[in-house]
């Protein structure tokens, strides 16, 4: 029997306040689990606006502690609820002066497994994250869920290949790439680098993008998320570049192996030739 996963992903449209944005985002939950999907994960900082297009002191309000903040718990509730793996990027706060852009992994149980904090933080017009955001420093976990190996790379760390790689090695099968992406900057980048990073690392790819624009600033964000193969195909279509949608796709696991076996990249790396890509 084919080792299928059913999986889901959210692009939305920023509501205006956290209570309605995070009460849509669980009634796309229930749409996504009655349609038999297993996992599913959210854009990043699902729970509030893209406040990184300014730099204002009053945007730290939206931080909040993972895993004890009431938004990672009332994810835990709907994981339980609906039987669901959930990816939740969040603005998380360690303690005072010690934030994040973090991502909690939550079991179908409404177990929580841990979180990947985002290591590649940009400070460009429009993206100044380094006003909000330490690097992360939590490494590169998979997290063995219900439904598989998954992991999570947070948006601007997609144009870095290590860590990729470093999610590869680590077992991942599938990994969340919650993003918030503008039309001008990177479009054209946007359905290259994800299947790119799926051919080379050899397992599913979930790339997540906001849609619209929003009030702290004129990104405009272009959606067009998707799910992309280990042979860098599409797994139906992409997402509308202008509408929130929800994306439910059937993902054949058993496609990694069989491409492991056949391009065989992980057999043929060379990491005793690799000391100069480590050195400032």
């Amino acid at each position: 029997m084919a080792n299928v996963v059913r999986a889901a992903l959210v692009q939305a449209t920023w509501t205006g306040d956290t209570e309605s944005m995070v009460a849509k985002h669980e009634e796309h939950a229930r749409e996504a689990a009655r349609q038999g999907a297993q996992v599913i994960g959210f854009q990043e900082v699902f729970n509030a606006p893209y406040f990184c297009q300014v730099q204002e002191p009053e945007h730290y309000r939206w931080a909040e502690p993972v895993p004890d903040g009431p938004t990672v718990r009332r994810m835990q509730e709907l994981a339980r609820e609906t039987g669901m793996v959930i990816v939740v990027p969040v603005f998380e706060i360690e303690q005072s002066g010690f934030y994040y852009n973090t991502a909690a992994v939550i079991d179908a149980d409404g177990t929580f497994l841990g979180k990947y904090r985002k290591h590649h933080i940009p400070q460009v017009k429009g993206f100044w994250e380094k006003y909000y955001f330490k690097p992360g420093n939590a490494g590169w976990p998979v997290f063995d869920t219900a439904v598989g190996r998954i992991g999570v790379y947070i948006c601007y760390d997609r144009h870095f290949p290590e860590g990729w790689r470093q999610l590869g090695l680590n077992g991942a099968q599938l990994v969340y790439n919650p993003s918030a992406t503008s039309r001008g900057l990177s479009a054209y980048l946007w359905q290259l680098e994800q299947p790119a990073a799926a051919v080379a690392n050899e397992y599913f790819v979930a790339a997540i993008n906001r849609v619209g624009q929003e009030e702290y600033g004129d990104n405009d964000f272009y959606g067009t998320s998707y799910f992309v193969s280990p042979r860098g195909q599409f797994v139906g279509d992409v997402a509308s570049d202008t509408k929130e949608e929800l994306v439910v796709r059937d993902l054949d696991f058993d496609l990694i192996e069989e491409v492991r076996q056949q391009w065989a990249f992980y057999r043929d790396r060379r990491p005793d030739a690799y000391e100069g890509l480590v050195q400032p």
